[in-house]
């Protein structure tokens, strides 16, 4: 049937088991099937229609929401035609804990397969519905146990009272919005404030007619009334998440909204009937809380398959501000509600004295939550101006590092051209001077004014070489470089040419250091040039030690060249071309530039510093070689 989908193949499957329980239906064993013919005597094969299948589709994608009204249904016929008894008491109350307890286990199965942030919201959800249970388990064991009334006022009414206020937290907690560090310490604050704020209503207004001195009437009252604002912000914050919401979890939250709105509008009426004494547990009241707790267990099942992912907070400004704006007017209002206890409230005075305890309890609270409060803000902002100062910092030294390779490049084509230019006249004077050099009838005088001329045309034939090794430009041949061989080669070599001891060179190279692509010698004359320096500055302080240390970190090789000399008079110049410390005939300056260009070639980066402690470090970083396939690939380049 080629106008048949996927899905629809799916959804014919029972249909296909029918048609194979028909009599007369043969089927050739899978092992080599050629052909399956179907005889069938006096039955008809029923078909569908691509909308019957359609619908079939449609019935399995929302067969929790179906099995949600199925409950809600049949529920509502038990307690149309069910007259009042114990029967219908008990029904009742299981059915609507059976139903809590299921949103409570599907909520807390989502929690533990869930990330993190999305987990704190089933967590959030999954404690809700627990309170829910506690206030519905006592009432059931009264009423279908003890067959005993619910006293008014009922200690679970604060339990009830406080189930929503989890909800709201998960919802307000919005897990569909990445967070940062310390932005999620700022909002669990800001919830800790409200949900502190709404304890302290309810101690304030409810709990003095409770137990201060009871007043079932003005209890109800109250209760009520508190009762709805709450699952009026509910409601709200389950609409604010939904109008800025996406995807999966804008479904999610349409679901819950639906639901509480449902049950808000519910508990008024019920709230009406209970103070008429119409109220009883199985009455068609209790039909909207049923089909609000299957509703939201359906949802949380369906969640699993909606695709729920976090975006980043794109809220206009004045949105942001508005769980904020509400924990400081929750602070604000506590002084108010203070000044109006002792000036206006004409209540008992235990009642008066009771709300003010409230007050200075809820300020004293609250209080505390502000201090935490811009204790986080202050971290954060510190944060802020670090990160700020380490971007600062980092484009200073890539600005340096850009400038110092423009300077390198102009300055090496300069410098190549020039250096070919000198060489060719200072080969034919040397090899003039060694000519009279080695002509006999030269007097004493003249013989050491020829060596002079020789010795100082090599030193400037040293300089020339300088010169066209700084100006080389292309890095050669690469190949994977043992930097711990090369880093012991150059000490030894070094420490040959400067006997007498003073001067300890210590060498530490990592077991797991890795080895780089790259050139041996030119990465060899740049490890000379370092070490060379480095021993120039001891030899010039008397002596001092200069250790070596090669390390593996993350995809680099870090090597750290550090020692006990002076220190370096400029850091941030030694690596400019013809800057030199040295006295004049010591050196040519060239030397550190030529290493920089040899690292930067390398793809690495090499930085100077003076240590707190007196003496300079060489910091060379290169990258490691990542894999042999990769290392071939690179040398046939």
């Amino acid at each position: 049937m080629p106008w048949m989908g996927v899905p629809a193949l799916h959804a014919a499957q029972p249909l296909l088991a029918s048609v194979q329980a028909i009599p007369g239906f043969r089927k050739v064993p899978p092992a080599g099937v050629t052909e399956v013919t179907c005889k069938v005597q006096n039955a008809q094969i029923p078909r569908l229609s691509p909308i019957e299948l359609a619908q079939m589709h449609l019935l399995k994608r929302h067969r929790w929401f179906v099995a949600a009204g199925g409950i809600t249904l049949a529920f509502a016929s038990v307690s149309l035609f069910a007259h009042r008894s114990a029967a219908l008491t008990a029904f009742a109350d299981l059915v609507g804990l059976a139903l809590m307890l299921a949103a409570a286990g599907i909520t807390l199965a989502n929690a533990l397969t869930r990330p993190g942030q999305e987990r704190s919201f089933w967590v959030l959800m999954t404690l809700g519905f627990s309170l829910w249970i506690g206030n519905q388990a006592a009432w059931s064991y009264l009423e279908a146990v003890r067959h005993r009334p619910i006293p008014d006022p009922f200690l679970f009414d604060i339990v009830l009272f406080f189930h929503a206020l989890p909800m709201i937290a998960a919802v307000a907690w919005r897990p569909d919005l990445l967070k940062k560090e310390g932005r999620i310490h700022l909002s669990a604050l800001n919830f800790l404030m409200l949900l502190g704020w709404w304890i302290f209503l309810y101690a304030f207004i409810v709990f003095p007619h409770q137990y201060v001195v009871p007043n079932a009437e003005l209890y109800n009252t109250y209760y009520d009334r508190l009762y709805g604002l709450e699952n009026g912000m509910l409601i709200g914050v389950l609409g604010l998440a939904v109008w800025t919401s996406s995807g999966g979890w804008r479904r999610l939250y349409w679901h819950l909204l639906a639901a509480s709105v449902l049950y808000g509008v519910n508990s008024q009426f019920l709230d009406r009937a209970a103070t008429d004494n119409t109220y009883y547990s199985g009455s068609l009241y209790d039909v909207p809380l049923i089909g609000t707790l299957a509703w939201m267990a359906a949802a949380a099942l369906s969640a699993r398959a909606w695709n729920r992912q976090s975006h980043e907070l794109s809220l206009k400004p004045w949105w942001r501000k508005i769980i904020p704006q509400l924990a400081m007017l929750a602070i604000l209002s506590l002084p108010l509600l203070g000044v109006w206890t002792v000036l206006f409230d004409k209540s008992n005075p235990s009642s008066r004295a009771f709300r003010v305890f409230t007050v200075l309890a809820a300020m004293l609270l609250l209080g505390a939550f502000v201090f935490l409060r811009q204790y986080f803000q202050d971290q954060a902002l510190m944060s802020v101006l670090q990160e700020s100062r380490r971007g600062y910092e980092s484009q200073k030294h890539l600005q340096s590092q850009l400038v110092q390779k423009e300077k390198l490049a102009s300055l090496g084509n300069l410098v190549a051209g020039a250096a070919h230019e000198i060489d060719h006249p200072l080969t034919a004077v040397m090899s003039y001077s060694e000519q009279l050099w080695a002509n006999q009838r030269l007097s004493d005088e003249q013989a050491a004014l020829v060596r002079k001329i020789v010795n100082q045309a090599r030193r400037t034939r040293d300089l020339v070489a300088d010169l066209l090794r700084f100006a080389q430009q292309s890095p050669g041949e690469q190949i994977q470089v043992d930097l711990g061989m090369l880093l012991q080669r150059a000490t030894q070599m070094l420490e040959l040419r400067r006997p007498g001891g003073k001067i300890h060179v210590g060498l530490s190279v990592a077991p797991d250091c890795p080895r780089i692509l790259g050139n041996a010698n030119q990465l060899f004359q740049a490890f000379v040039e370092i070490v060379d320096n480095a021993m120039d500055a001891l030899e010039e302080a008397g002596g001092g030690s200069l250790e070596i240390t090669a390390q593996r970190h993350g995809k680099e090789a870090v090597l750290q060249f550090s020692d006990t000399g002076p220190g370096i008079r400029d850091p941030l110049r030694v690596f400019d071309p013809f800057y030199t410390t040295k006295p004049i005939g010591k050196g040519t300056g060239l030397g550190l530039s030529a290493v920089y260009g040899v690292i930067q070639d390398h793809s690495g980066q090499i930085t100077c510093q003076n240590k707190p402690e007196g003496g300079a470090m060489f910091i060379v970083k290169i990258p490691a070689a990542e894999s042999s396939a990769q290392v071939a690939g690179a040398a046939a380049r």
